[in-house]
């Protein structure tokens, strides 16, 4: 039952995960105590002294920068009577095993935002802070993160986590990918050169969140990805505004290649499903009267290069 629940789980997970797709993931270690930690080499030094003859110059010694995280543990659960069980007309145990897939990818996935939200590379749509923001994104602060992240050689993603139950990666074109919420789709696709998925050709999606791409950068939305409502400038008429009297600020992640590690929802003992079938009787219920649909799952987010992450904080056009 916890192979099956497990699959239906992870498939109502997937379409919900955007972030966790994109990240460095690393399985969850057995017995290895609560701290995970992503390792990496260094870049080495240009070697742009001539070689001398007969002469062997000092070796280079690989380094490695380490980046740990503290797992934590999240769950939940549902409560499953035998009498829903044995008269409801819907088949509630089939349901529940599949919004608690969607609990649990949502769970993880805001866990992620609240992590790459936090990077240290901020370009404003307009003005120098967050309570000046009232313009939507353009091609020119597009831009500006993009000469950013490649003067810092932050390479391109070329490859995302795949959709399977088990951990692995899916090459894709490489480009940069920003991530953002859906209130903005109308604004990337005003932006000028943009190019909508149905128009890729050969190119394939990274997934059914993608919505285009503009030179460089490839666009995901969701609707997860929230927006800091009334801290930007005056909305005037132009902008979404909550209240009215100030922008709502959207934040759009630019990430490169390796910018944030997780401990995925993926892998051994990373996700765990666990169904209990009402009508078994068992300590506690002699007669079955109950039964439920839990999860539980380890996870983790963390920055592993500032270098490789650019927010860039705007606000959406009122339509």
């Amino acid at each position: 039952v916890g192979i099956i629940a497990s699959a239906i789980a992870l498939k109502h997970a997937a379409p919900i995960i955007v972030l966790g797709k994109l990240g460095q993931v690393m399985p969850v270690p057995k017995n290895k105590g609560q701290q995970v930690k992503f390792r990496g080499p260094k870049t080495l030094a240009t070697a742009t002294t001539p070689l001398t003859e007969f002469v062997t110059p000092t070796a280079q010694k690989l380094e490695y920068r380490d980046v740990s995280v503290n797992i934590a543990r999240y769950g939940s659960w549902s409560a499953l009577s035998d009498d829903i069980a044995d008269t409801h007309e819907d088949p509630v145990l089939k349901d529940l095993m599949e919004i608690t897939g969607e609990q649990a990818a949502e769970t993880m996935e805001m866990i992620d935002f609240g992590v790459v939200i936090g990077g240290t590379n901020v370009v404003y749509a307009n003005g120098s802070a967050r309570n000046a923001v009232n313009t939507p994104i353009t091609l020119a602060k597009q831009r500006r993160v993009v000469r950013f992240l490649k003067a810092q050689r932050a390479p391109k993603l070329r490859k995302i986590q795949d959709g399977s139950i088990k951990i692995g990666t899916t090459p894709i074109e490489a480009a940069y990918i920003a991530v953002c919420h859906t209130d903005l789709e109308a604004d990337i696709r005003s932006i000028t050169g943009f190019v909508p998925v149905a128009q890729y050709g050969s190119r394939e999606m990274i997934c059914p969140e993608e919505i285009g791409s503009v030179e460089d950068v490839r666009y995901i939305t969701s609707p997860l990805l929230n927006s800091w409502i009334n801290t930007g400038g005056a909305p005037g008429s132009t902008v979404l505004s909550t209240g009215a009297s100030a922008a709502d600020v959207y934040p759009i992640i630019y990430l490169a290649e390796s910018a944030f590690g997780t401990v995925g929802l993926k892998g051994e003992s990373a996700f765990q499903p666990m169904v209990l079938n009402p009508n078994t009787p068992r300590g506690g219920d002699p007669m079955g009267r109950q039964g439920s649909v839990a999860w539980k799952s380890w996870h983790a987010c963390v920055i592993l290069d500032q270098t490789r992450l650019v927010r860039m904080e705007v606000a959406a056009s009122v339509l």
